[in-house]
C-alpha cells in the first residue's frame, strides 16, 4: 500500500474521529453478534443481513445516522473478509477481536469518483476527498497510484494521521544474472549476507533512550485518567513511532536493494512468535532468567526480522526460499565440518578441523545461501557426514 501522512484541519479531525468512532463501534456490533453463534444454533447473519440491520440502526438512532453510511457498510465488510480468512484452512489468521478507542483508529473508502477523489495542488501537496469532511490535504511524497480504487485513513498513537491507497505494487523485477544470496538473522548484527555486508537496524540514539526511560518513569507516578497521563503517553508514542519509522525505512531500503542485486533469495525458517514467546511461565511453574529472555525478545523485535523477511517475499515473489535453521552456525562453510566449538564467540567462527576463519554471521549466510538442510549428525543429509568417523560396511556372507 502507499502511504501518505495526513494533515486535516481541526475540524476535519473531528469528523475524522467520528469516522473512526462509528467504523469502531460497527466492527465491535458484528463481533458481539457471532460471539454468541455456536455449533447447532442457526449460522450467525452475513454481510448483506448486516447491512439490512445497520439501514433499521441509522433509521432509529440520529447519531449514527449523521456519520457515514460507506464507512460503516466497509467496517462490516472488513469483518466478513476477516472472518472469512479466520475459517480459511490454507491461510489461518486469527478471530476478529474487539477494536479499542485509541488503539484500532481508522476507516475506509471505496467508489472513486462517487465517494472519493484525489488531486495535486502543490510540489508537495495532494488533497484527497473525505465524506463529510471535503477535501483534506495530506504530503504529496509520492505520486498517487492512478488505478487505486479506494483508501484507508488510520490514526496512530502518536497523534499522526495517514491515508493508505489499496495498490499492489509490481515485483521488483529478478537483475538475471543468476545469483544467490543468503541471509542471517541475528540480534547483533540484524542480517548478514553471505557477501560479507553486515547490516543493522536502526534504533533510538542513547539520548532518546535515556528520554524514554525517564518519560517511562514519569507514566508509572501520574495518575490514571489525568491530563499530565495522557501528554506523557503521547511524548512516549512519538519515541515508538520514531523507532518504529527508522526501522520500516531500512528494511524497504534493504529488501529493494536486495531484490534487485540477486536472482535467488535465501533465508532462515525461523518461528519468530515462537521464539520471542515469553519465559515467565504460571505462578505455580515460575519461568527462569526471564528478565534475560525478556531482553533478548526485545532484541529480537527490534531487529526487523519478520518485517525484512515479509517485503523481501512481497518485491520478490517467487525468489525466496526457507532453509532449515539447523546447526547452519556451526557447519563451517569450506569444508563442512560441523563443531560447536568452532564458533569461538559472537563474531569469530574458526574451523578446528581446517583453520577456515571468518565472522560467524557471514559463515552462516554461506551455508544457508548454499542451501544446506544439515542434520543432527552433520553433513548435508545426502553424502557422508564430514564430522563423523569412518565406519567400517558390513558385507554379508
Amino acid at each position: 500500500m502507499s502511504r501518505y501522512r495526513l494533515n486535516p484541519t481541526p475540524a476535519q479531525e473531528a469528523v475524522l474521529r467520528d469516522h473512526c468512532g462509528h467504523a469502531r463501534y460497527t466492527w465491535n456490533l458484528a463481533v458481539e453478534q457471532h460471539s454468541h453463534w455456536h455449533p447447532g444454533r442457526a449460522s450467525a447473519p452475513g454481510y448483506l443481513e448486516q447491512c439490512r440491520q445497520l439501514t433499521a440502526a441509522r433509521a432509529g438512532h440520529p447519531w449514527l445516522a449523521a456519520g457515514s453510511q460507506t464507512v460503516q457498510q466497509q467496517a462490516l465488510r472488513d469483518f466478513t473478509r476477516a472472518m472469512a480468512a479466520f475459517f480459511d484452512p490454507a491461510h489461518p489468521a486469527g478471530r476478529p477481536s474487539w477494536r479499542k478507542a485509541g488503539r484500532d483508529e481508522g476507516f475506509r473508502i471505496v467508489g472513486r469518483g462517487r465517494q472519493w477523489d484525489v488531486r495535486r495542488v502543490s510540489r508537495h501537496v495532494g488533497e484527497i476527498w473525505v465524506p463529510k469532511a471535503g477535501w483534506v490535504r495530506f504530503r504529496w511524497s509520492r505520486t498517487v497510484p492512478p488505478d487505486a480504487k479506494s483508501y484507508r485513513v488510520t490514526l496512530d498513537r502518536a497523534g499522526r494521521w495517514h491515508v493508505a491507497f489499496a495498490v499492489i505494487p509490481a515485483p521488483v523485477p529478478a537483475p538475471g544474472n543468476g545469483q544467490t544470496v543468503g541471509i542471517d538473522r541475528g540480534v547483533a548484527v540484524s542480517a548478514a549476507l553471505s557477501t560479507g555486508q553486515l547490516l543493522h537496524a536502526p534504533a533510538l540514539t542513547a539520548r532518546e533512550r535515556a528520554r524514554l526511560r525517564r518519560l517511562q518513569r514519569k507514566l508509572a507516578r501520574a495518575t490514571r485518567g489525568s491530563n499530565r497521563r495522557r501528554r506523557v503517553k503521547r511524548a512516549i508514542a512519538r519515541l515508538r513511532a520514531r523507532e518504529t519509522d527508522r526501522r520500516q525505512d531500512w528494511a524497504e531500503r534493504v529488501s529493494t536493494g536486495i531484490a534487485r542485486r540477486f536472482d535467488l533469495i535465501r533465508v532462515e525458517d525461523l518461528k519468530i512468535t515462537t521464539m520471542t514467546r515469553s519465559a515467565k511461565g504460571t505462578r505455580e511453574n515460575p519461568g527462569r532468567s526471564v528478565r534475560a529472555k525478556a531482553g533478548l525478545n526485545r532484541g529480537i523485535l527490534a531487529s526487523g526480522w519478520g518485517l525484512l523477511v515479509r517485503r523481501l517475499q512481497d518485491k520478490a515473489p517467487g525468489r525466496v526460499e526457507k532453509i532449515s535453521p539447523a546447526l547452519t552456525s556451526q557447519r563451517c562453510s569450506a569444508c563442512g565440518r560441523v563443531d560447536r566449538g568452532s564458533r569461538e564467540s559472537q563474531a569469530v567462527f574458526r574451523c578446528t578441523a581446517c583453520g577456515f576463519a571468518c565472522n560467524a554471521d557471514v559463515n552462516a549466510a554461506i551455508n544457508i545461501a548454499a542451501g544446506h538442510a544439515v542434520t543432527a549428525r552433520g553433513g548435508d543429509g545426502v553424502t557422508r557426514p564430514v564430522n563423523r568417523e569412518p565406519q567400517l560396511l558390513l558385507h554379508s556372507g
